[in-house]
């Protein structure tokens, strides 16, 4: 059965969201202001941790990566946080999937 799970966040002006779709393949893109930066793809149910990198469109560019990991909660099985000019985020997971 595929599983989706989708983590948003607006900061600095600008929208950063995350989507994973696990399965038999697991695919994970990062998208900054609507455009895919990252993807990700691996057979099974993903390798975790996952680090993927992107930027902010401005000048100059601003550097950004999202992390995501294993919970080991049913409920919510995987956690995000956004690291941008040295702090960190936690994405919370968006209801639209």
């Amino acid at each position: 059965m595929r599983q989706r799970y989708s983590f948003h966040l607006d900061r600095s002006g600008h929208s950063v969201t995350v989507n994973v779709r696990s399965g038999w393949i697991t695919e994970t893109e990062l998208l900054v202001d609507g455009k895919e930066c990252a993807f990700h793809r691996v057979h099974g149910h993903g390798s975790y941790p996952l680090t993927l990198s992107g930027q902010f469109a401005e000048e100059p560019p601003c550097p950004l990566s999202v992390r995501l990991d294993r919970t080991g909660l049913p409920e919510h099985p995987l956690t995000c946080v956004l690291e941008l000019a040295g702090a960190e985020h936690p994405m919370p997971e968006s209801t639209a999937r």
